[in-house]
């Protein structure tokens, strides 16, 4: 599409745009840009690797430590009944932005009709239905 924005041409990971909600020595936290609940954030290492499976032993930790730091703040501030975690790796995990990056996405009640299975719903004719 001629004029869009190429998100990783620079990596606006390594440009960001916005201000950063917390880190540590190899990872930071910072809002989703397109947040599909309240205090969506995205956890990404310092260092541009293109997936979180592309990271260091110690990137790795550092990211899902700064995880768990993030989702205290996010208990304090917005009070979700819930989260989910996870990383989108390839075009074919829906990534689109190719320097590797967790979503946290804090969930509420009542924000779906049903939100069983979770993360498992990412291909929704294979998710099954029931317990």
């Amino acid at each position: 599409m001629p004029g869009a924005l190429d998100p990783n041409n620079p990596c606006l990971f390594c440009h960001l745009d916005r201000p950063v909600v917390m880190e540590n020595d190899l990872a930071r936290a910072f809002p989703d840009a397109y947040p599909v609940s309240p205090g969506h954030t995205l956890i990404v290492p310092k260092r541009h690797v293109r997936t979180i499976f592309d990271t260091t032993p110690e990137e790795y930790l550092a990211c899902f430590a700064l995880a768990r730091e993030v989702r205290e703040l996010l208990v304090a501030e917005h009070a979700p009944d819930g989260f989910n975690l996870g990383a989108n790796c390839e075009a074919a995990g829906g990534q689109s932005v190719w320097h590797a990056h967790l979503h946290l996405i804090p969930r509420y009640a009542g924000d779906t009709e049903n939100p069983l299975g979770g993360v498992r719903n990412v291909i929704p004719y294979k998710r099954k239905r029931g317990p």
